[in-house]
Formats: C-alpha cells, structure tokens, sequence
C-alpha cells in the first residue's frame, strides 16, 4: 500500500460515524417540530443536547434511538439506515439502548429483588458499583414505590448502563436529581464512556450539569440546532483507543456467542 492509500484509509476511519443524520424533518400533522440539516455522532465521545420544552430534543433522541420514524430526511447508524419489519417499523438495534424512563414504578419489589430478577449473577456487582456509597446507599433494600422521582430516574439510567450498549441515549438528564444525585451519576457514565469507549448522548434543559462533563453541546431552539459548541471536558475525553478497542472486541465476541447459540 503506497503513502497516499495509507492516508486515505487513516482519513476514512477518523470520519467513521455512529450517527449521521442529514435533512431530517419530523411533523405532526402540518406542525413541523424538527428540522436538522446536518448532525454527525462520533463513536467515543459524550454529547449534550440542550433546550427548553418545544426545542426538540425530545424528538431527535426519539429518532436516534429508532422509537420514532422521521418524515423525511435520513439517519444513518453506522452508516446503516435502520432494518424495518414487514409493518414498515423500525427494529430496535440491540446496540443503541435509550433510557427515557423507567417502566418499573409502582412495583412492590424492593429494588435489590427487580436487580436480581434483571440481572441474575451480576446482581452483587451492581450493589457494590452503584449502591455501597454515595447518594443512593440507602436504597438497595426499598420498595421501588417507596422511592422518589428522582431515585427512580436515577435507577433507570444506572440499569440502561448495565445493559452495556454501544451507544447510551438518556432523555431528560437529571432533571429530578438533586446536586450529590447528578455527580454520582455523572460520575458513573464519565467512567462508562473513558473505560468502555460508549458513546453518550444526553439531553437536558439547560447545560447547567452537562457542560462539566460533555465533549460537545448542542443548543436546540424551535426545533433547529441553533448552535453547537466544544464542552469543557472536550480535552479530557478524547479517544482512549487501546481501551476502546478492546471493549470493541469484547462486544464482537459476544455479538458472535450469541449469533452461535441461535
């Protein structure tokens, strides 16, 4: 291979994108609520999505994730549009997990028996992860009705994290959290992107908590990206490229286990 295919080839694999979203639009009815020209994800990197209600924040994660159809436009998921069944719907892809809310209130189950029945054997690693210290030590042996909004939202996302997914898209990022709930949690998915290599997408009303922790912040207005600017962490979460391949591979494997067992 000469220097100048080398180049090309390196080149190629920088601009390798888990989204790629170009003149999408979403109506209801004749209301159009989302129109973005262009948005690229890149794999690796923490993203934080900001605007009031009416933005449409709400709705392009909806759309990433595959949980709404756009009308028009196209979405690319590693350069792949999204399979659809024989109704014409979006298959959810078993890398992209969205955590919106979660479907487990009102149950009488203390929360370390819903973990358990989730989880199985990894149920004592996920106590000792998230439940030993911090904000939430006190919760493992409550009933999950008991629990607040807050704790709630916070035990959703800790769960969307086990699931360990390729790409992790969180709607509503702490908004019923109060400050030692954020930082906790903060704390936990910072870890999960550096370690893991996962890529992140949040929103949020403002960038109050994500502009601490995200590489890149876009500002949502009226349903258009009205701006999109670097976060403070940008420096620190640049690629960790031994540890992500490794976790690439890992999944693979596992992708590969459980195509044989079918």
């Amino acid at each position: 291979m000469d220097q100048r295919s080398r180049k090309d080839k390196k080149m190629a694999q920088t601009k390798r994108l888990i989204f790629k979203v170009t003149d999408l639009e979403k109506s209801f009815g004749s209301y159009k609520v989302l129109k973005v020209n262009k948005l690229e994800i890149h794999p690796g990197t923490i993203y934080g999505v900001i605007g009031t209600v009416g933005s449409g924040k709400s709705t392009l994660l909806n759309i990433l994730s595959g949980v709404e159809q756009q009308s028009s436009g196209v979405v690319l998921y590693d350069d792949q549009p999204y399979e659809r069944n024989w109704l014409g719907r979006i298959v959810a892809h078993d890398e992209v997990f969205y955590s919106r809310h979660p479907e487990i209130h009102g149950s009488g189950q203390t929360v370390s028996s819903y973990v358990s029945g989730k989880f199985g054997k990894k149920k004592n690693v996920i106590e000792n992860r998230y439940f030993k210290e911090g904000s939430f030590n006190n919760l493992w042996n409550r009933k999950i009705k008991g629990i607040s909004r807050g704790e709630l939202h916070w035990l959703g996302m800790i769960l969307a994290c086990e699931v360990d997914p390729r790409v992790l898209l969180i709607d509503d990022y702490g908004m019923y959290f109060n400050g030692s709930m954020e930082k906790d949690f903060r704390n936990q998915i910072t870890k999960m992107n550096r370690t893991l290599g996962t890529t992140i997408v949040l929103s949020a009303p403002s960038d109050m908590n994500l502009k601490h922790f995200a590489s890149v912040l876009i500002y949502m207005d009226h349903g258009h990206i009205s701006k999109i600017r670097s976060g403070t962490s940008s420096k620190t979460n640049r690629n960790n490229k031994s540890e992500r391949k490794h976790h690439h591979n890992h999944r693979n494997k596992k992708k590969r286990q459980n195509q044989n067992r079918r």
